[in-house]
């Protein structure tokens, strides 16, 4: 069974509210050692997410700039240099996952849109946890051992394989697949799919097509 967001993710989130200021928002950053925290409403619902990035702008002390840009400046950056709670700070709205979607599914999403964690959401959009880039990564910690008895059992059950036929080993998350299939589209089939296998971390496809030497010489 896949591994999903509410398998890892951190219940205990540190989040602020819509009408936090700057100084609350930054003590909390600093206190919790984290780069971003989730904003909510007085509902417990997520509205977005306020980041170091978003503080930095003031703490930068941007000039404004002269010329035909300046006004587009203002409407943009410098929104973020005179604002001074969570609601005007925070980048919204946020990006956030449920606990049931699997972990493969939420690292995706934060390599996509280019962040470091995910508010967990309830259906209500209630925050119910956070989950990290670290949170996801847990996967790969999978023991060899188990990784292999899926490998073995997905090349029988799903391509009816013989393990006499193909042989897998595991070492540090990488497979090895060695012997023989039938159909030459089935290698990379098989290789695909084993790939897909929580905590694999390559596929090493040294497969070929027909009969493997040793039955070959067998059966002549």
């Amino acid at each position: 069974m896949a591994t999903t967001v509410g398998d890892v993710m951190t219940t205990t989130v540190i989040a602020v509210k819509r009408n936090a200021d700057f100084k609350q928002i930054a003590q909390v950053l600093r206190r919790y050692r984290v780069s971003a925290c989730p904003v909510i409403d007085d509902a417990g619902r997520v509205v977005g997410v306020v980041s170091e990035a978003d503080l930095l702008y003031k703490a930068a002390d941007c000039q404004l700039p002269a010329g035909l840009i300046r006004l587009r400046w203002k409407l943009g950056e410098a929104s973020k240099t005179t604002a001074v709670t969570a609601r005007e700070l925070m980048t919204s709205p946020a990006v956030t996952v449920h606990a049931d979607v699997p972990v493969q599914i939420a690292a995706r999403v934060m390599r996509d849109r280019r962040v470091k964690r995910l508010p967990v959401v309830g259906t209500g959009g209630e925050l119910i946890g956070i989950v990290t880039r670290t949170d996801v990564l847990g996967i790969y910690d999978r023991l060899d051992a188990a990784i292999l008895a899926e490998v073995r059992d997905i090349a029988a059950s799903e391509f009816a394989i013989s393990p006499d036929d193909v042989e897998a080993s595991v070492s540090s998350g990488i497979v090895t697949l060695s012997g023989s299939v039938p159909l030459q589209e089935m290698a990379p089939e098989l290789a695909a799919r084993i790939r897909h296998v929580e905590g694999v971390v390559a596929v090493r496809d040294r497969l070929a097509v027909g009969k493997p030497i040793g039955r070959a010489m067998e059966e002549a």
